[in-house]
């Protein structure tokens, strides 16, 4: 069973320390996954949120069928609660332009990350 979304887990990447947590939400538009990574310690650095909202062909977990995962039809899925998830978002996130020295919030689609997480997941 994966740790409480609501308490904030710790990543190192390439030196640098990041908090992250995943929150889901309900509301009349559906399900959302948010995957939010900040810089620790807190002022040091950039915030980066993925959003996942459920669509057409898309998923996203929710209390009753468990907790984390995300999943795209012929895309694959990914488990938010993973630190090896988390770390090649961050990555690819980097790769395509976030700066993370950067003190400012970057929303993202996270969709448009997840197939190429799947393929480094492998």
């Amino acid at each position: 069973m994966p740790r409480s979304s609501k308490k904030a887990r710790r990543l190192v990447a390439d030196g640098r320390t990041y908090l992250w947590t995943v929150r889901h939400v309900l509301d009349a538009g559906g399900c959302r996954k948010t995957l939010t990574l900040h810089t620790h310690p807190s002022g040091t650095g950039g915030l980066l949120r993925f959003v996942f909202d459920e669509g057409p062909g898309r998923y996203v977990s929710g209390f009753t069928t468990g907790s984390g995962e995300v999943g795209a039809v012929a895309a694959g899925a990914l488990n938010l609660h993973e630190p090896g998830t988390v770390r090649v978002l961050l990555d690819t996130a980097i790769a395509r332009g976030w700066d993370p020295q950067e003190r400012r919030e970057a929303k993202v689609d996270g969709w448009t990350f997840l197939e190429a997480a799947v393929a480094a997941r492998g």
